[in-house]
């Protein structure tokens, strides 16, 4: 019977610190690793960052056709942007003209 006795009294003592070690634990473990942790955390961060960096491109893009539109104005129109837009359109050139080739990856505009 005392056997039984000191491990009752053993369990007793024991296990409100092993339930709040395992509570621990789990908390702790889903604080960095859930999905609202920390790494979850820097993951949408990347995330963000890409689409900032996204949004940039974008808009220099953007700004770069405003200006090759506006140049096509009827008010504006250059001649010179004309002729090099059609003989890149048309992949054409002049006697005279020296022409540098791109590789495939490298963009002309």
């Amino acid at each position: 019977m005392s056997f039984i006795r000191h491990v009752r009294r053993f369990v007793r003592s024991v296990a409100p610190s092993v339930v709040f070690l395992g509570l621990t634990a789990y908390f702790g473990w889903n604080a960095v690793h859930g999905d609202h942790g920390i790494r979850a955390y820097h993951d949408q961060l990347k995330i963000r960052d890409q689409a900032l960096q996204a949004q940039q491109d974008a808009n220099e893009e953007q700004i770069v056709w405003r200006r090759r539109v506006a140049s096509l104005n009827e008010h504006a129109l250059d001649g010179d942007m004309l002729d090099e837009r059609t003989r890149a359109m048309l992949n054409l050139a002049r006697s005279g003209d020296i022409v540098i080739p791109y590789k495939a990856d490298e963009k002309l505009y």
